[in-house]
């Protein structure tokens, strides 16, 4: 009998659904048969049926909007209002892997520059760079999957996706949407497996990419064993800062501030989670922070009122409940929440001055905690937010020009937003993390280029 991964929604804990279990030897098949794919060039399917293919899947998700919302929110604890945002996104993303097909081009490469190269024509082509392997996150169940997917299949590469253990329906949702728009099936395959196996799976000699979002550690760990010649890409987490200086408008940031980091309940890798405020203003700062958090409803991710789903699954309340508890044992003050509401979910909450050592200060929560620290002068709030070895996003909020661009030359980060928080975010954008925050950078177009490589063609004429 085949094993079974149970899903549950993670704010009753009730079973959902089900996925079945792949072991190695269906995955061994798998890669045989996408390397073969891969390698034989006839089978190869050309750019005008992976257009049509991907306008099809997109036409479908519009169709199935409101049954794909409800899955991300029932399975991953995303609030409704978001889950729809997630969908928008995800039917978007289809149609910029559309656009990105006709970017994958060439270019001439002058010959003649020297007399060795004289008499030569030279350019080059984009071809896909051969099998790939997608290993996702929770947080994001459809659109992670549509941006590691989505330029696979827009770039032609055979691709196997493993999806998160805790949400795996809405990924076997797309994939099934691809193949009814008339993908093959040998050129996409989904498996849910153990932890041994992905890894079996992602270090074999016939992957060529590995497109991974999770853990800095996991993914670190899984470069290091990919075999020779293979790329990837990591997308792991940071500890997101937000400098507000002395000229800011605190009331119109408070709503942007508690957006980026209570959204999804601060499961976002970007998610806002240092704020450093003037010592004049930073309590002030933490209170008007602290009523908005308060006002946001906790509870089931299907309900229509709920602003804060769960956590994914109970044990990280427990984490988060532990983090917390140490920073105010440490002196932090509770400006609001600070306690668990029940097995499934934890308080939004804003701690004011964690000590600098404490857990919530140097690594992601991952959970609904926003920090509020004050500082003595903005270069050492640059240096405090500089200080951890994660940089991803940040944000400056001010009415100063001269600040803000200070903080877009000094900010060890990928992106600074002026007077937006960390966690904004289109598309077609590079996104990525520097350090141990990541490696290479994500956004459609960004991986569609990782997913190919140049091919020159050199001609001696005459």
């Amino acid at each position: 009998m085949t094993e079974k991964l149970t899903v549950v929604n993670p704010y009753s804990l009730e079973t959902i659904g089900s996925v079945e279990m792949s072991g190695w030897g269906l995955i061994d098949r798998y890669l045989n048969e996408a390397h073969s794919l891969f390698r034989d060039r006839s089978s190869w399917l050309p750019a005008h049926q992976r257009i049509d293919i991907l306008k099809r899947a997109a036409d479908m998700m519009q169709d199935r909007f409101d049954d794909l919302a409800y899955l991300i929110a029932n399975e991953g604890g995303k609030p409704l209002v978001d889950a729809r945002v997630e969908v928008t996104r995800a039917i978007d993303g289809m149609g910029l892997c559309v656009h990105e097909i006709a970017q994958m081009v060439g270019k001439e490469i002058p010959m003649d520059l020297m007399a060795a190269g004289a008499g030569r024509i030279a350019f080059t082509q984009r071809e896909p760079i051969g099998v790939v392997v997608a290993a996702s996150a929770f947080n994001h169940p459809l659109n992670l999957i549509v941006h590691q997917v989505g330029p696979a299949v827009a770039t032609g590469c055979p691709v196997i996706v493993k999806p998160a253990g805790d949400t795996p329906l809405s990924c076997r949702t797309f994939v099934d949407i691809l193949y009814e728009a008339g993908l093959p099936e040998s050129w996409c395959r989904f498996v849910a497996c153990d932890n041994q196996t992905a890894e079996k799976m992602i270090t074999d000699e016939r992957v060529a990419f590995l497109s991974f979002i999770g853990s800095a550690r996991v993914g670190w760990m899984l470069k290091s064993k990919l075999a020779p010649g293979a790329r990837c890409a990591l997308e792991h987490g940071g500890v997101a800062p937000v400098i507000v200086d002395e000229s800011a408008d605190i009331d119109a940031m408070i709503p942007s501030l508690a957006k980026g980091g209570f959204y999804h309940s601060g499961q976002v890798c970007v998610s806002v989670q240092r704020v450093f405020a003037p010592n004049a203003i930073a309590r002030k700062v933490a209170e008007k922070l602290a009523i908005a958090a308060s006002d946001l409803q906790v509870g089931n991710a299907i309900d229509e009122t709920v602003d804060c789903g769960p956590l994914i699954r109970p044990a990280e309340v427990d984490r988060v409940e532990e983090w917390v508890a140490e920073a105010v044992d440490a002196g932090a003050t509770v400006m609001t929440g600070g306690k668990r509401l029940g097995d499934t979910t934890y308080a939004p909450t804003v701690l004011l001055d964690p000590p600098a050592h404490v857990r919530v200060s140097t690594q992601e929560v991952f959970g609904p905690v926003v920090c509020v620290y004050g500082y003595d002068t903005f270069d050492a709030a640059v240096e405090q937010a500089n200080s951890l070895p994660f940089a991803f996003q940040a944000a400056v909020f001010t009415k100063n020009l001269d600040t803000a661009m200070s903080a877009v030359q000094n900010l060890d980060a990928t992106a600074v937003m002026v007077n937006d928080h960390t966690a904004f975010r289109v598309d077609w954008m590079p996104f990525a993390g520097r350090r141990q925050s990541g490696y290479n950078t994500g956004g459609i177009g960004y991986t569609m280029h990782d997913m190919t490589q140049d091919k020159m063609a050199v001609i001696k004429v005459g």
